[in-house]
């Protein structure tokens, strides 16, 4: 009944529940534990709250057995959703960013208790023959109410109910080994980034130095640096280092770890494979996929081939032009483009091309500043004012987090929304939307107000030091993006609240937020220098701007490399991992303009391969979505409210409570979706005009 939205993404009952019912102002400070839950004052307190929840969802579903009225069992069902979730996601977001090792351990300990017994709740038939009768009485639900009904059942038969005692104990022990093999694969990432050694150090950029650890040769006493290859330094050390060998060198490295990611890889697609075929898929694609909007692996396919297609002509020319510049910089010796090449010359030549210095635009930047731009957003758009109010004692899990309260001055409270975005020892270096608590109904007049955390990792010694590169910029928009979703929806039920939607749609308003980021006419509301305070000029916009469409389609056939290497990887059953290896590499031979490495095996650090298993498609989905939004609804005055009430009312507060492609079309009409051999795919036309790839 849970598992698929459990596992769809951290998104998240209890008995103080209350606390965050709809009122017209925020709730006083009072004692209370980490997110504003009581138990949580310590790290054992996790193990309460699991007790708690088991205890509160055991009474509903004794509740539900004895066969009340349509709309309860509904609303029980949802409620016991809604108790587990909120241990579930709060526990996922202590493991992610809790400095206390403690609180981690026992928040992990939570969230497999809390997995054992979503096994025991998939495979209640009480439960099923409750919503199936449920679905059947359907002329006494609301339509959102059939909905939940219909989504339920399906989540109960994803989860094999319907199965023999044996296979459904297979499925539930799949169902453990795959989220243990996440975890391992996601881990191995922090824990094995790999690193490579330089010597000396002076062919590393000074500017560099402080990402790096000094070293001496073991045989010489020569002084080195060595570079641990985590993707933000790699990122660094291939942009800025003149010395290709240097380059060649982190490149090999750091898309060469983890290494033991392969064999877990091949363990998870392996578990997978074997999860679908026992619920009469022919792959974990189909499974996946089946209630998308894509609905197959073929129209998935076709979508993707149809992209590269579309952006293979523009990609090649600059590729070409990446390969001249190359030649005309070293002469005719110099030997052909190499994939470590890359980011130093695309950088250089954007660099050249429109003035650009990136630590002047960074100055613009200051976190503070960029927490104000996102202030400002949302009451243009939506006239929602968010106030910084106070964190109760150890409601906070670190001195940087701020905590707004949405207020809008008819409705009142729509939530809260706690912001970590620096990075720090111990946290993982992720960028994430969290939804500790999801919206719904409680009553005619009482509504549990979502709750959601927005965390990053900006680099600075201090909070009121952090600068952001313009692409860290974008990402922070891309997370509020998911976290407006979160906050503004206001759905019956949890089941639905937010970003709780077909996975083909979850990233539309993160990508659309993405635009925001590029404007002038919302920089130049809170870009300030953060010295003189003078806002950003106009022509460094237009220069970021220019330099964004040097390389697009490069980068957006990237994007369809990933998805395509997503969607082989979970289709075929590879039987080694030299298998997975060589769908990469053919992949990448097949699709993009640049040539495989031998001995690379990037995709071992691809964390969406575990959580967007099948579904990394998504995001280009979602880039064709808002790119037709933002032209049709948004571009001519991004900051207005004809904008911000038309994406709220027909957009963002629905969640999952209405069909995605019905959302869609409501708001921007017929022409963004185009149906295919029986699935939905996105029109390209508004993405290919913006990106000018059509002749």
């Amino acid at each position: 009944m849970l598992r698929a939205l459990i596992i769809r993404a951290p998104a998240a009952y209890f008995s103080n529940a209350r606390r965050y019912l709809h009122s017209a102002a925020a709730p006083p400070i009072r004692e209370t534990g980490l997110y504003g839950f009581d138990h949580l004052k310590t790290p054992k307190g996790f193990n309460r709250m699991v007790d708690d929840a088991i205890e509160r969802s055991n009474e509903l579903v004794n509740y539900i057995a004895g066969m009340p009225s349509a709309p309860e069992i509904i609303k029980s069902l949802d409620e016991i959703s809604d108790t587990v979730c909120t241990v579930i996601d709060s526990a996922e977001l202590c493991r992610h960013t809790h400095p206390n090792r403690e609180f981690v351990e026992e928040a992990s300990k939570a969230s497999f208790r809390l997995y054992e017994y979503l096994s025991y709740l998939n495979s209640n038939h009480s439960l099923y023959r409750a919503v199936i009768q449920a679905e059947k009485n359907h002329h006494m639900l609301s339509e959102e109410a059939l909905r939940a009904a219909r989504h339920l059942r399906s989540d109960f038969e994803k989860g094999g109910i319907h199965l023999s005692p044996e296979k459904l104990d297979r499925i539930n022990q799949l169902n453990t080994n795959i989220l243990q093999l996440c975890r391992e694969f996601n881990e191995n990432i922090i824990t094995d980034p790999g690193h490579v050694d330089i010597f000396p150090a002076s062919r590393i950029p000074k500017k560099l130095h402080h990402l790096a650890k000094p070293i001496r040769h073991p045989s010489s006493s020569e002084k080195g640096l060595r570079l641990v290859t985590e993707p933000n330094t790699l990122c660094s050390i291939l942009q800025l280092t003149s010395d290709a060998e240097v380059r060649k060198l982190a490149y090999l490295r750091g898309n060469s770890a983890p290494r033991a990611n392969l064999v877990v890889l091949d363990k998870l697609l392996s578990a997978r494979h074997e999860f679908s075929e026992i619920l009469g898929y022919n792959s974990y694609t189909e499974f996946a996929v089946k209630e998308n909007m894509a609905s197959s692996p073929e129209v998935v396919l076709s979508f993707l081939h149809d992209m590269s297609e579309m952006v293979r002509p523009k990609a090649d020319e600059e590729f070409k032009t990446i390969s001249d510049f190359k030649r005309r910089k070293g002469g005719q010796l110099v030997e052909d483009l190499e994939p470590w090449d890359e980011p130093y010359l695309t950088r250089m030549m954007k660099s050249s091309a429109h003035n650009l210095d990136y630590s002047v635009v960074a100055s613009y930047f200051s976190l503070p500043q960029c927490i104000e731009g996102l202030k400002v957003v949302a009451e243009s758009l939506f006239g929602v004012k968010c106030h910084e109010i106070p964190l109760g004692p150890a409601e906070s899990w670190h001195p940087d987090v701020l905590k707004l309260s949405l207020n809008h001055p008819d409705e009142g409270e729509l939530g809260y929304l706690y912001l970590d975005l620096k990075s720090r020892k111990d946290k993982h270096p992720i960028c994430a939307h969290f939804a500790i608590k999801g919206g719904r109904r409680i009553s005619d007049t009482d509504y549990q107000l979502p709750i959601v955390a927005l965390v990053c990792s900006f680099s600075g010694s201090s909070f009121q030091s952090v600068r952001l590169h313009h692409s860290d910029l974008e990402t922070l928009f891309h997370e509020f993006g998911h976290a407006l979703h979160s906050l503004l929806s206001r759905t019956d039920y949890q089941h639905f609240s937010g970003t709780r939607v077909v996975t083909d749609f979850a990233e539309t308003p993160s990508n659309l937020f993405e635009y925001y980021a590029w404007d002038y006419r919302v920089l130049k509301t809170f870009g300030k220098h953060y010295s003189t305070g003078d806002p950003i000029p106009e022509n460094l916009v237009k220069s970021l701007q220019g330099a964004k469409r040097m390389f697009a389609a490069t980068e957006l056939q990237g994007q369809v490399f990933y998805a395509l290497i997503d969607q082989a990887l979970h289709t075929a059953k590879p039987s080694s991992v030299e298998d997975t290896i060589s769908i990469v590499a053919d992949l990448k031979r097949e699709h993009t303009s640049w040539k495989y490495v031998e001995g690379t095996h990037w995709h071992s650090r691809f964390s969406h391969l575990v959580s967007y298993g099948a579904g990394y498609y998504s995001y280009l989905y979602a880039k064709c979505f808002a790119a037709t939004i933002w032209q049709k609804k948004c571009k001519e005055d991004p900051l207005s409210v004809e904008a911000g009430s038309a994406l709220r009312s027909k957009f963002l507060q629905y969640g999952g409570a209405k069909d995605a492609p019905a959302i869609l079309d409501d708001l921007v009409g017929n022409s963004v979706t185009k149906n295919r051999n029986g699935g939905i795919v996105p029109d390209i036309t508004c993405l290919g005009q913006e990106m000018k790839l059509f002749k």
